[in-house]
C-alpha cells in the first residue's frame, strides 16, 4: 500500500513528491534494501538530485550518462534482436560464458563542498552527477547494482574520466614527476598519474578506486578501527598531476630549486584536501607551510 501511494504521487503530483523526497528518501531506500517486492515497485520512482538540483529517475540518469557510441551499439543490438529469432538464446549463452556486460556509469557526489573542484570540472565538460549524501546511500547503490547489472555507481573523485583528460603526458615527464614527488614526499610507494587535463588551472587532484573507498566506509560504519585503511584491501589514493599546469611544469624543469620540496608537499596536501579532510598533524603543517609561501611572496 505504501509503494502504491508513493508511485501514484510521483505520477500525478510530481512537484509534491519532489518536495518531500529529501526527507523521505532514507526510509524508502531502507525499505528497498529490506524488501525486494517493495524495491521492485519503487525502483522506477527513486529520485536522484543532480548538480543543478533537478530530480531525475534512474532511467533519466542512465540516458544522461550513456555515451553516444554505447547508445548506438544498444540500438543496433535491439534491431538485431527483433530480426533474429535466435538472438535471445545467443545472448543467454554469452552471458553464461562470462561475457562482460557493458555498464553505464552514474557519477555521484557525497560532499559538495569538499568535492567542489571535481564538480566544477564535470560542469565545465557538461557531465552529469547526482547527490548521494546520506549514510544509507552506500548500501543502497550496492543494492541497485545487484538488481541492474547494466549500471555502476562511481564517486566523482574515483578516477579521471575521458571527458576531463585531454591525453596522457609523455613518458619522460611522467617519470620525472613521479620520481620527484616520491622522493620529496618520502613516499616510495606513492601512486602517481601524470595527465594533460583540459583545465590547465588545476595542478593536482587525488583519486581513490570506488571499490576501495566503499570498503573503507563499510569498515568505518562498523567501527573496525584500523581496518578502514584502504591499503589493506589493495587500494590506495592516486596523486594526479596536471602536466599542463604551469606550477607542475616548473617543478619538472626545476627539480633542484630550494622551494621544490615545499611545493611538492603543498600540491600533495591541496589534492588531499579536495578528497578528504587532513588529519590534525597534516593540517597544522599545511597551514604553517601556506604562511611560509605567502611570506616568500612579500620578498
Amino acid at each position: 500500500k505504501v509503494a502504491d501511494k508513493l508511485t501514484g504521487m510521483c505520477k500525478t503530483q510530481r512537484e509534491d513528491y519532489e518536495s518531500y523526497w529529501d526527507d523521505i528518501s532514507p526510509f524508502i531506500k531502507f525499505g528497498c534494501i529490506k524488501d525486494d517486492k517493495f524495491s521492485e515497485k519503487m525502483m522506477d520512482y527513486i529520485l536522484f538530485k543532480n548538480l543543478d538540483d533537478k530530480y531525475l529517475t534512474l532511467k533519466d540518469c542512465i540516458e544522461k550518462n550513456e555515451k553516444p557510441e554505447d547508445k548506438e551499439k544498444a540500438d543496433q543490438a535491439d534491431t538485431e534482436t527483433k530480426t533474429d529469432a535466435d538472438s535471445q538464446s545467443q545472448d543467454s549463452d554469452a552471458a553464461e560464458g562470462g561475457e562482460d556486460v557493458k555498464k553505464t556509469t552514474i557519477f555521484y557526489v557525497t560532499d559538495p563542498v569538499q568535492q567542489s573542484q571535481y564538480i566544477n570540472l564535470f560542469k565545465e565538460q557538461g557531465l552529469e552527477a547526482v547527490h548521494l549524501q546520506h549514510n544509507i546511500d552506500n548500501a543502497f547503490i550496492s543494492h541497485m547494482e545487484r538488481l541492474n547489472d547494466k549500471i555502476k555507481f562511481q564517486r566523482i573523485d574515483a578516477d579521471m574520466t575521458d571527458e576531463i583528460v585531454e591525453d596522457a603526458a609523455d613518458e619522460e615527464t611522467a617519470k620525472t614527476l613521479t620520481d620527484l614527488f616520491r622522493k620529496e614526499l618520502g613516499k616510495e610507494d606513492l601512486q602517481v598519474k601524470v595527465e594533460n587535463l583540459k583545465n590547465e588551472n588545476i595542478s593536482s587532484m587525488m583519486t581513490l578506486e570506488e571499490e576501495s573507498r566503499r570498503m573503507q566506509e563499510m569498515m568505518k560504519m562498523y567501527s573496525m578501527g584500523g581496518m578502514g585503511d584502504s591499503s589493506m584491501f589493495g587500494g590506495k589514493e592516486t596523486l594526479v598531476l596536471n602536466a599542463k599546469n604551469a606550477l607542475v611544469r616548473y617543478l619538472a624543469a626545476h627539480q633542484d630549486s630550494e622551494h621544490t620540496h615545499m611545493l611538492c608537499e603543498q600540491l600533495y596536501d591541496l589534492a588531499m584536501i579536495s578528497h578528504k579532510p587532513l588529519d590534525p598533524e597534516a593540517m597544522t603543517k599545511f597551514i604553517a607551510r601556506s604562511n611560509e609561501i605567502m611570506m616568500l611572496l612579500t620578498k
